[in-house]
C-alpha cells in the first residue's frame, strides 16, 4: 500500500519538491514498510525555493508592523532548515503485522514528546528514544484488531516544534491464525508418542512455521517434520523417545505468517514427559501378545486378531485413548444390516483405541473367547480375555506402543491413528 500525507501548500507543488516544515509533513512508503517525510523552505509567495536540496532556509525579514518572533505563521521564518521523519507503519497502512516493531526515526531534528497508543483508548505502547533524539522504537508487541494512532513532535533545527500525526490498523482476527499441541502440556505419555500441531488456517509457508517451532528433549535426541495435510504436521525423532525424559516445546509463533495473509497470533512454551518403556508385541503366527515392560518380559496372553476379510495391520501402533466400556457398532467400520459381517451394537469392555480407523485392544466378546490363541474372528481389532483386556487397560496408555507381526497386511497409515513409526527415517526427513 502507497500512502501520502501532505500539508496543504505542500499538495500544490508534488512534482519532486519537497515540503516545508510547517503544517503536516509528507509520508511516502519506501521499501520495508517505513514511510518518509520530508521538510523543506518555501518561499513567502509560496512557491518553492529556488534550491529543493538546500539543508538551510533563507533568512526571513520581518514585515512593517510585526516582529520576528511575532510572525509564526511566516513560512520562512519557521523553516528553518529540511528534515525527513521515516515511520514504521507507514501512515494509514492497513493488516500490519502485529509482530512489527513500531518506530519513528528523523534525521536534521530531533524527536519529543513521542506516544503511539490504541485509538480507541487503552495503555500506550512503551518504547524508548535513542540518545540522540534521532529515533524512538517500540519496546512492547502490538495487538491484533487495533487501530494505533501515532503522535510525536518534531524540534527542527530551529528549535521550533511541528506535531504530527499518524496511524495504522493491525491484523484482524479473520487473518489470525491459532496453533495447539497434542498431547497437552504437562501430559505424561508413552515413548511411541509423537508430537501432533494443529493450526486453525492452512499453511503454505512450512518453512517459516517449522523455524518457529524448536523442541529439545533432556534426553538431546534431534527429531523432524512430517506434514500430513497443511493444517496438521508431526514431529518425532529417528527412533521412540527415551524413558523418562523430558520435552520442551517453544511456539514462537506470534507474527509469523502461515501464508495468504494469516499470522500466527501466540507464542507458547509447553513440556511433555515420557514415563517407561511399555511395549506390547503380538504375534499373529502364535496368536499372542507378549507384554515387555523396560525391555524385560512382563506377561503373555492369547489372543485373536482380525480374519482374512478384516485383516489386523501389522507394524506399529500407539494407544490414542482408552474406555472403561464403550459401544461398537458396525456402522462405524461402514457396514450395513444384511452385510455378511454385520453385528448389532455391542457394549465392550477395557477398550484402548490403536487407530481411527476402529482397532482396539479389547475384551473378546463371550462367543470369541473360545478362538483367543488359536484363530481369527475379530474385525481387525485385537481381542483378549478379560483378564488380559483389564491388565492392557491398567497397565498401557496414550503414547505406549503396540507392534503387531505377520499379519502379511502392510502397516497401518500414519495417519489412521499415530502410525508414524512406520514411515522409514529417510522417508520422513525427506518428505516432498
Amino acid at each position: 500500500m502507497r500512502m501520502k500525507q501532505e500539508s496543504s501548500r505542500a499538495a500544490a507543488h508534488r512534482a519532486g519538491w519537497k515540503f516545508a516544515a510547517i503544517g503536516a509533513a509528507a509520508v511516502v512508503v519506501v521499501g520495508g514498510g517505513v514511510g518518509i517525510a520530508t521538510a523543506s523552505p518555501w518561499n513567502d509567495d509560496a512557491t518553492p525555493s529556488s534550491s529543493p536540496t538546500s539543508s538551510t532556509s533563507p533568512t526571513a525579514t520581518p514585515q512593517p508592523g510585526t516582529s520576528e518572533s511575532a510572525a509564526p505563521d511566516a513560512p520562512a521564518a519557521q523553516a528553518d532548515g529540511e528534515y525527513t521523519v521515516g515511520l514504521t507503519p507507514t501512515d494509514k497502512a492497513l493488516a500490519v503485522n502485529p509482530a512489527t516493531v513500531a518506530a519513528v526515526t528523523v534525521e536534521g531534528a530531533t524527536l519529543d514528546a513521542v506516544e503511539l497508543a490504541p485509538r480507541d483508548g487503552g495503555t500506550p505502547i512503551a518504547g524508548t528514544v535513542s540518545a540522540d533524539g534521532a529515533s524512538w522504537t517500540a519496546t512492547e508487541r502490538l495487538a491484533f484488531d487495533t487501530d494505533y494512532v501515532f503522535s510525536y513532535t518534531v524540534i527542527d533545527a530551529g528549535g521550533r516544534p511541528q506535531r504530527e500525526t499518524t496511524s495504522f490498523t493491525t491484523v484482524q482476527p479473520a487473518n489470525e491464525a491459532d496453533a495447539s499441541m497434542f498431547p497437552l502440556d504437562r501430559s505424561t505419555v508413552g515413548t511411541g508418542q509423537p508430537l501432533e500441531f494443529s493450526f486453525s488456517e492452512p499453511v503454505t509457508k512450512r518453512d517459516a512455521v517449522e523455524k518457529a517451532i524448536t523442541v529439545t528433549s533432556t534426553s538431546g535426541q534431534p527429531g523432524a517434520f512430517y506434514w500430513l495435510s497443511d493444517t496438521k504436521v508431526r514431529y518425532r525423532p529417528e527412533t521412540f523417545w527415551a524413558p523418562n525424559s523430558t520435552i520442551t516445546v517453544e511456539l514462537n509463533l506470534f507474527g509469523v505468517d502461515f501464508g495468504s495473509g494469516m499470522i500466527g497470533n501466540a507464542d507458547k512454551t509447553l513440556t511433555v514427559k515420557t514415563h517407561n518403556t511399555r511395549l506390547a508385541v503380538v504375534d499373529n503366527d502364535t496368536k499372542t501378545m507378549n507384554v515387555y515392560l523396560d525391555g524385560k518380559l512382563d506377561r503373555t496372553f492369547p489372543i485373536t486378531l482380525g480374519t482374512e476379510e478384516w485383516p489386523s495391520t501389522e507394524g506399529y501402533m500407539v494407544v490414542m485413548e482408552h474406555y472403561e466400556t464403550t459401544r461398537f457398532t458396525a456402522e462405524s467400520i461402514g457396514l450395513k444390516p444384511g452385510d455378511p459381517a454385520y453385528y448389532p451394537p455391542t457394549v465392550v469392555n477395557h477398550a484402548s483405541r490403536l487407530s481411527n480407523g476402529g482397532a482396539f485392544v479389547h475384551e473378546a466378546l463371550p462367543a470369541a473367547q473360545v478362538a483367543l490363541g488359536s484363530f481369527n474372528v475379530s474385525h481387525g481389532c485385537i481381542g483378549m480375555s478379560p483378564e488380559g483386556a483389564e491388565y492392557f487397560y491398567n497397565t498401557f496408555g496414550p503414547g505406549d506402543v503396540v507392534q503387531i507381526l505377520n499379519t502379511d497386511y502392510g502397516p497401518m497409515y500414519v495417519w489412521d491413528g499415530f502410525g508414524d513409526w512406520n514411515v522409514p527415517w529417510d522417508e520422513w526427513v525427506n518428505q516432498p
